[in-house]
Order: C-alpha cells, then structure tokens, then sequence
C-alpha cells in the first residue's frame, strides 16, 4: 500500500527547502553578509524569486512586527517591498537578519511560517536557528524605546 503525503510531510519538505536555499545563499554571499551582500542578494533570482526593495516605512507593520514584505501589486512578478521599521535605519548590520527573515514570505508566500523563516535565515547567515532566533528577540527588544 502506498503512502501518502501528510500536511506534515510538506511543512518538513518546505522548511528543508528553506534550509537548503539559505545555505545555498551563504555559500554564495558569506560568511559574512552585510549590507552591500544583502542588497546583491535580493536582485539574484535563484535565490530571492521576485524582486524585493527595502523602504524603511513601518506603514503596514503590526504592533511588533519589525518588518514585513509586501507585494507591489496582485501580480508577485511585480515584486514587493520589505518595509522596515526606520528604528532600524541606523541600523545597517541588523538589515540582514530581519530582512531574510521575510524572504521565505516572497518565496513561498502564505505557505510559510516562522520556522521556515528561521531554517532559511539561520542558514543563510551561518548560525543555528538558536543563535539566529536569539538575534531577532535581541533586535525586538529595541521595538520598546520606538516612540
């Protein structure tokens, strides 16, 4: 008898894709990735499927949300822009970590969830989802003193 796929099969297929790109990225663009890497990375379509731009705008953000990608139109291929919250703008070294954070939402859209978001940036960074995890509460923590 065959077996047949589960919801939970995919979800692990779609973070072990994530992974496998975020590593693909670090290979690519690291060991370090910095500001100038980053805006290299959103224009290589294998690796960022649609064209992204980061506009520092928390237009859009929900309360604790520190970045968010949203689509320039109904078409995907049209692309999107990664709205950041300006508290981050004097913040260039922290751009990576949020911004590939939301890539897995330009690249898999509604399908992915936060722990697709980790394996791809953890990955992409050269971290473990821990230390990548640890990262972005310490980049939330300065949600607090936004005004």
């Amino acid at each position: 008898m065959e077996r047949k796929l589960t919801v939970e099969d995919a979800r692990q297929s779609l973070t072990s894709h994530a992974a496998e790109k975020g590593a693909q990225l670090h290979e690519k663009y690291g060991p370090q990735i910095g500001w100038d890497e980053l805006r290299r990375i959103l224009e290589d379509r294998s690796l960022v499927r649609y064209p992204c731009e980061i506009v520092f705008d928390a237009s859009g953000l929900l309360g604790g949300e520190m970045a968010h990608p949203f689509p320039n139109s109904e078409k995907p291929e049209d692309g999107f822009k990664v709205h950041v919250r300006p508290l981050y703008m004097t913040q260039l070294g922290a751009m990576p970590a949020l911004v590939l954070y939301q890539l897995v939402l330009v690249n898999y859209g509604e399908f992915a969830s936060a722990e697709d978001a980790e394996a791809f940036g953890a990955a992409a960074l050269g971290l473990s989802k821990d230390d990548y995890y640890a990262r972005l509460c310490e980049l939330a923590d300065h949600l607090g003193v936004e005004t």
